[in-house]
């Protein structure tokens, strides 16, 4: 039996799919897997039966990704399965960037209780909401993965000028983009050629506070800004001074800080994003349907810290997986074991991220869990788990 613990709420559409071999609770111990949306794990202490997590959902900056590959632990996200959810966000955000919408629906709340007077008011005050149309504007586009190819291509149908930029746009991803959208090949395309500007791309120390007063002094003036992304993108002191300046003309954004509150211009909404069902639903059932493949086959699929690898299974053999050091030597050293140990591999696929690596063995022979005995004690194996 998989014991599973689930540290939020998790849709009933993704747990329902774990079947009669599993058991999930918000209380579990020694669980071997933990299912999480927005739940803090930095200070918790992780059990040594743990073997993956999955967020459900594609950020994982509540998960300590790196501590958890030196242990052997997988950590899982669902790229794609909430991106219609936020490009449906993002599309309003440009339009409220634009058209005042959010303060002018504050103003009318003011007119209450003026009686026959608040139409003539109505039309009267209108004028301080106008605001530009999106058609015919130019819009960047940082950022082609899973939610900012959405973005880019409906922009193009609502009759956007769209560029994009993402250095390491995939062959997949670029069958998906309009190839009506330009290509930039720089951050500064972007910047000097866009009066709207969307940020779909992680916080790393690369891109933490891209947007910043070197950044803005490049871009046109007036340029709107949609960051829906992660706060940390935006350098917020200098994106008021933009502001003030007149140099940006609107910065809507669902990571709100105090100084972003209530300042004119600005507009400041909870982290929305995927806070749709039907966005919860995908995101569970991938993260459910991931953390099983893993359990049952040891198949990494849209793992954040360790390679991603999968091979289908050999009829009549066990599968032997190995989370080791990327250092050289180490498949010769799994070869050796089970040629000492009388195992023969009758399939084998090995890949590497970073300083990690991930090797699945599908074998055949009677002393398979000798082998992993003896594979667990050479020092630059970290993990090592039998199947079958």
């Amino acid at each position: 039996m998989h014991k599973i613990l689930c540290l939020n709420k998790i849709s009933p559409t993704g747990t329902k799919r774990f079947g009669e071999n599993y058991t999930f609770s918000p209380e579990m111990e020694d669980p071997e897997g933990i299912l999480v949306r927005s739940a803090s794990m930095h200070d918790m202490e992780l059990p040594a039966s743990l073997l993956a997590i999955a967020r459900a959902g594609a950020g994982t900056n509540n998960i300590p990704a790196e501590d958890c590959a030196k242990k052997g632990v997988v950590v899982f996200n669902t790229p794609g399965a909430n991106a219609n959810a936020v490009k449906e966000l993002v599309l309003c955000a440009l339009l409220l960037s634009s058209r005042k919408i959010a303060p002018s629906i504050d103003w009318v709340k003011t007119l209450k209780g003026q009686g026959a007077e608040v139409s003539k008011l109505v039309e009267k005050g209108k004028g301080q909401f106008a605001g530009p149309e999106i058609q015919g504007k130019t819009l960047g586009v940082v950022g082609l993965g899973a939610i900012g190819i959405l973005v880019a291509n409906a922009a193009h149908s609502l009759g956007m000028e769209v560029y994009g930029y993402d250095p390491f746009l995939s062959v997949d991803a670029a069958w998906r983009l309009s190839r009506s959208v330009h290509r930039s090949l720089s951050l500064d395309e972007i910047y000097q050629n866009c009066d709207y500007i969307t940020l779909h791309l992680p916080e790393t120390p690369e891109t933490k506070n891209m947007i910043n007063a070197e950044t803005l002094a490049k871009m046109k003036d007036g340029v709107r800004i949609v960051n829906l992304a992660r706060g940390g993108l935006v350098d917020s002191a200098a994106l008021l001074e933009a502001l003030a300046s007149g140099k940006a003309a609107a910065y809507a954004t669902d990571f709100p800080d105090d100084s972003l509150i209530g300042v004119e211009n600005v507009v400041a909404m909870p982290h929305l994003g995927a806070s749709t069902p039907e966005s919860e639903d995908n995101c569970a059932q991938m993260a459910v349907d991931q953390m099983k493949e893993y359990l049952e086959n040891g198949n990494i699929i849209n793992s954040v810290n360790l390679p991603s690898l999968t091979m289908a299974r050999e009829p009549g053999t066990r599968r032997i997986c190995v989370i080791h050091q990327n250092v050289p030597g180490a498949i010769a050293t799994f070869t050796a074991v089970c040629g000492q140990q009388g195992i023969n591999i009758e399939n084998m696929q090995s890949k590497s991220r970073g300083g990690y690596a991930y090797t699945i063995l599908d074998v055949t022979g009677a002393e398979v869990s000798g082998a992993a005995q003896t594979l667990e004690s050479q020092e630059a194996i970290i993990r090592v788990r039998v199947i079958g």
